[in-house]
């Protein structure tokens, strides 16, 4: 794989740190062939290493709005005559994508499918009231100043670099093209019929068509669902050479090309392991990757090299890493996983100690901040940090401004903190590394000790406390049950647990699960992003939970609630949420809901980890 190199050169794609020879193959097995590389657009493909990207674009011609261009398209995205895409099966490697496009009365279907090196692309037109049919468009370009050039060739297209050339057809009989506003070659047809295009040579529509259908994938479960939500949201990243799934391509188009969220992308790597474990692993090792110099992983990296250099989020990686190694045993990612895990589990116990228990903080002074981020150093910088960035449990909590720290003793912090030492002790145990092991299991036990000194007899539950009065916060989320992920609670504190406040309709349980506060809660009505809605990462780590105890009635139910909740926007438009009303199961039913952000799947993920090793019930 020269030419993986000779694209990062020519395209001045420099890593962060230094990849591991097994890391550095498995980014070049990911980054090649057709698929949806491009951020910018879901109805691009790219090929790479050589960046030839095809793109497809749809002109209205009525009298009004004559000169209105659809060039890109992206699920999710919201306003006034923005385009609306209801996204179909994706595969992991881009085998075979397909979608629906609503834009400007317009209705189409763009089904993609390799046949061989090949792409060959079916745009079939569903619906429109135009009087006046659209102009389709296929143009093509290279991205990231790599080397090639694209030029039209009598009624084709070729792309030509040092390597190979590559021409592209077009099923359709051109028209004109004066008043298309594209700066590359492209081919232009009226759209009335269905439109075929292929690299290679040139076929029929009903060629296409018999590649495209033998291409479709047949499942219909939960699996595919998840290889979906991943195939849409995994990119080339470009600055740094590697395949990545961002949390939404929304999200990273705003924030200038990619934005990787800590927690987030870590369930991106859990979500990946049900069919792409170089996915998966990427996932993982790209989020370590972009540790902070003071040795913790941030909070965001975004495009341009900004991070939130004062403050991180939830520690979930060494959970993730080792699940990863269970499920593939390769120990070559423990080798390039561990050191920078170890650097961010010490760094918890270094800067977010308060008193032996573990608080969230903002430390302003690290690195200059994100000019569009002013949060540093204030009490909604350490609630950033929380992951929980709005959440009623935090809405009294008492903040330092000279430590820049909240004084409140975190149950859902220090569990995951103990779960992710007790993970790396294991990771060490199979590295042989003896002296980190003993460390590690020390810092667990005794974090562990501090945690369960949160039980409060009296509710029947953890609870935070109020490090400035001593006194115990009696607000509930799911946090609160994170200590069967650490092991703190005794079988029998689990149990009340699971029966007195999980399974208690008054409190967690219901038709949609789980609020992330109390029903009780007066804060619960707002169903305001964490202020009640239900979030699949919320969802997963209780569920982790409630297998380190004799809770098998309690799994199945939350499995069966939270597929049923991720299946009722999914099958009716193709889209998977950041969170979910916890009254009626919406996810549209506001603005700050994402429409096409992979944790959204973890509610699926439940279901199907309930269920291995028997057949998933299909969608």
């Amino acid at each position: 794989m020269r030419w993986f190199s000779a694209l990062a050169i020519a395209c001045s794609l420099a890593a962060q740190t230094p990849r591991s020879p097994e890391y550095d193959a498995l980014q070049k097995r990911l980054a090649r062939g057709w698929n949806t590389w491009d951020v910018h657009s879901v109805t691009a493909q790219v090929l790479l290493p050589e960046a030839l990207t095809i793109r497809v674009g749809l002109k209205h011609n009525t009298s009004l709005n004559a000169d209105a261009f659809l060039a890109n398209a992206l699920i999710g995205r919201q306003g006034e005559s923005v385009e609306q895409v209801f996204p179909g099966p994706h595969t992991w490697n881009g085998s075979y994508t397909e979608l629906q496009l609503l834009w400007r009365e317009h209705k189409l279907l763009l089904q993609t499918a390799h046949d061989g090196e090949d792409l060959v692309m079916l745009v079939t037109p569903l619906a429109s009231k135009s009087a006046v049919p659209p102009t389709l468009v296929f143009s093509a370009g290279i991205l990231w100043n790599c080397p090639g050039t694209v030029a039209k060739a009598g009624g084709h297209i070729e792309f030509r670099n040092a390597r190979r050339e590559i021409p592209v057809y077009s099923t359709a009989k051109e028209t004109a093209s004066a008043a298309i506003p594209i700066a590359t070659p492209f081919l232009a047809a009226s759209f009335e019929n269905p439109v075929g295009l292929s690299t290679g040579h040139p076929r029929s529509v009903e060629q296409i068509r018999m590649v495209v259908n033998r291409k479709r994938p047949s499942e219909t479960g939960i699996s595919q669902a998840i290889e979906t939500v991943l195939g849409w949201d995994s990119i080339y990243e470009p600055s740094q050479s590697r395949v990545v799934s961002p949390v939404s391509r929304v999200w990273s188009v705003i924030w200038g090309g990619y934005v990787l969220f800590d927690w987030d992308t870590f369930f991106a790597a859990s979500l990946a392991a049900v069919g792409d474990r170089d996915l998966a692993y990427a996932d993982a090792i790209e989020t370590l990757r972009e540790c902070t110099p003071e040795g913790f992983v941030p909070n965001y990296a975004r495009a341009g090299g900004w991070k939130s250099f004062d403050r991180s989020e939830p520690p979930v990686g060494a959970i993730t890493v080792l699940r990863l190694y269970r499920q593939f045993h390769d120990a070559w990612l423990l080798r390039d996983a561990f050191l920078p895990l170890l650097g961010w589990n010490r760094w918890w116990a270094q800067h977010r100690d308060r008193g032996g228990y573990l608080v969230w903080g903002t430390d302003a002074g690290n690195r200059p901040s994100n000019p569009d981020d002013d949060s540093a150093g204030t009490l909604q910088g350490a609630k950033y940090e929380s992951g929980l960035d709005n959440s009623p449990i935090y809405d009294d909590a008492p903040f330092d401004s000279q430590s820049h720290q909240m004084h409140l003793a975190d149950v859902g912090l220090m569990s995951l903190y103990v779960a992710d030492c007790d993970a790396l002790a294991e990771i060490a145990k199979t590295l042989g590394k003896s002296v980190e092991e003993q460390e590690l299991r020390a810092r667990a036990e005794r974090y562990r000790a501090a945690l369960r000194t949160l039980w409060d007899e009296q509710t029947g539950i953890f609870l935070n406390k109020n490090l400035d009065t001593g006194k115990l916060n009696a607000r509930i989320s799911p946090t609160n049950f994170y200590p069967m992920l650490a092991k703190a609670a005794a079988p029998e504190q689990a149990d009340r647990m699971v029966r007195e406040h999980l399974l208690n309709r008054g409190e967690f349980w219901g038709e949609w699960v789980i609020p992330s506060i109390s029903r009780s809660d007066s804060a619960f009505r707002d169903q305001d992003y964490w202020r009640g809605r239900v979030w699949g990462p919320m969802n997963y780590l209780v569920y982790l939970g409630l297998l380190n105890y004799d809770q098998p009635a309690a799994r199945g139910q939350l499995a069966q609630r939270s597929l049923a909740l991720f299946e009722k926007e999914w099958r009716q438009n193709g889209h998977v949420h950041e969170n979910y009303n916890a009254i009626t199961g919406q996810g549209d039913d506001v603005s700050d809901s994402d429409r096409f952000y992979h944790w959204g799947a973890l509610l699926g993920l439940i279901d199907y980890l309930e269920n291995a090793g028997r057949a998933h019930r299909t969608m």
